[in-house]
């Protein structure tokens, strides 16, 4: 009887085996793929270079990705599926637990230089409507607009915003904001802190429509 049990738990892990190899190579795909995105762009990157920095072939690249517009695409999913399940998983208490967010995850962001510059890249080339981040980028940007846009509608609901907040104009404003610290970030990011940037502009722009006229509250508090 133990024998027998042993023998299935050591048939499992065989089985479990090639699963976790094929699961360990495909990530260490896409974080390589990201250095190179982030280096290169899309177009300049070779799914060649790629493979051989992973250290298998391409076509073992490619039993993994069909094509680097599939690879591009995986490593923007990963990315976003990864920020929101950070940061985005709960409903926003008030616009200030939003803006709060906002700037934890630009912190994070400056954490993670390569992604943060992978981003930068990216969104200039795709603004190319035959470029394969082209629709990625733009849903993520229809998507992140609307819902901030709808955080803030409900804070007015509440009263914690002022009646007049024009809620879309200000969610486009925020994150016009935080992409311009981004890119100022990488091209010297030892005399930008993006995070304190993010903050004091929230800060001011909290000011000018809540309708008490606080302050934006500090983290933790």
């Amino acid at each position: 009887m133990d024998r027998t049990n042993g023998g299935h738990a050591q048939n499992g892990a065989r089985t479990r085996g090639p699963y976790a190899v094929g699961d360990e190579r495909r990530r260490r795909i896409l974080d390589a793929a990201v250095e190179h995105f982030a280096q290169w762009g899309f177009h300049a990157s070779s799914l060649a270079r790629i493979a051989k920095e992973v250290g298998v072939t391409q076509g073992g690249l490619l039993h993994h990705f069909r094509s680097k517009e599939d690879l591009l695409v995986s490593v923007l999913e990963r990315s976003e599926e990864h920020d929101v399940e950070q940061f985005f998983t709960t409903e926003f208490d008030s616009a200030a637990d939003c803006f709060l967010r906002l700037i934890d995850l630009v912190a994070y962001n400056s954490r993670r230089p390569g992604r943060t510059r992978m981003f930068n890249v990216l969104v200039g080339e795709s603004s190319e409507p035959g470029h394969p981040a082209h629709a990625f980028f733009k849903r993520r940007y229809d998507t992140v607009v609307t819902r901030l846009a709808d955080t803030l509608r409900t804070a007015v609901g509440t009263g914690e915003l002022l009646p007049d907040t024009d809620c879309t104009a200000t969610a486009q404003e925020v994150l016009a904001v935080m992409d311009g610290h981004q890119l100022q970030w990488a091209l010297a990011p030892d005399s930008v802190d993006m995070a304190q940037r993010l903050r004091v502009y929230l800060d001011r722009l909290y000011r000018s429509i809540s309708a008490s006229g606080a302050a934006l509250p500090t983290q933790g508090a």
